[in-house]
């Protein structure tokens, strides 16, 4: 597999490492697992997911593609680890659900598939990647005219520091340490700002709010942490 520029390895194999336990709901992607109903939810507001070509850019380990893919959408799921991947393709075996998995990044993918897709999804992604104009771009150069893209991100506030770092990977220990860094978390306005600049227009941003304790999470109105945008081309 070629790497394009725009992967961090580091970042690739860190995730990779979780790659046997990314199904495990008690284990170190617990908070995937909780969020992925608000993920889910957000999107379905405003479309129906029935006979839609999907594209899951950093599907992991498949949690968001799987239920997409249960929501009877025709989903392509990729990423950059082929740990993550096997892992992905394994469980829509067990799962019975069809999902074209590959292991590869967006820049190759989208050397044959321009205007291939209805739908993008890109959780918790965009702040991993050493370029994330780069990212827009390239999503966008993928969607249909029309197309719908689904963004999740973390603010770049102090809350955000608080709570998803300090809080989640040093004292509550819900994420391993080193997942996030501060200085690649996106403001909603930057991503904004991004998006404009790719002819993509924003509609709706939502944030979620979680809950450690209960173990439990919805969407909310305050974007000040984790937070979901929506787009069109």
């Amino acid at each position: 597999m070629h790497y394009a520029d725009n992967v961090d390895i580091t970042e690739v194999a860190k995730f990779s490492t979780m790659a046997q336990q990314w199904w495990d709901p008690t284990g170190p992607c617990a908070p995937l697992h909780i969020l992925n109903p608000c993920r889910l939810q957000f999107i379905q507001q405003y479309c129906s997911l029935t006979n839609k070509s999907v594209l899951d850019v950093g599907c992991g380990g498949g949690i968001l593609s799987s239920s997409m893919a249960r929501c009877h959408a025709q989903v392509t799921g990729i990423d950059a680890s082929q740990e993550l991947i096997l892992v992905a393709t394994n469980k829509a075996q067990q799962q019975n659900v069809t999902i074209d998995y590959s292991a590869t990044t967006i820049e190759d993918f989208a050397t044959n598939n321009a205007a291939q897709f209805d739908i993008i999804t890109c959780m918790e992604l965009i702040e991993h990647v050493p370029d994330p104009q780069k990212l827009i771009v390239d999503c966008a150069y993928l969607l249909k005219p029309g197309g719908q893209l689904f963004l999740s991100t973390i603010n770049r506030t102090p809350k955000a520091y608080a709570l998803a770092i300090i809080a989640a990977e040093y004292i509550l220990k819900i994420l391993p340490k080193n997942t996030h860094d501060y200085k690649k978390f996106i403001r909603p306005a930057e991503l904004d700002d991004m998006l404009r600049s790719t002819n993509l227009q924003l509609v709706n941003m939502s944030g979620i709010k979680y809950n450690p304790f209960s173990k439990h999470a919805g969407l909310d109105h305050s974007v000040d942490v984790n937070y979901l945008a929506y787009a069109i081309k």
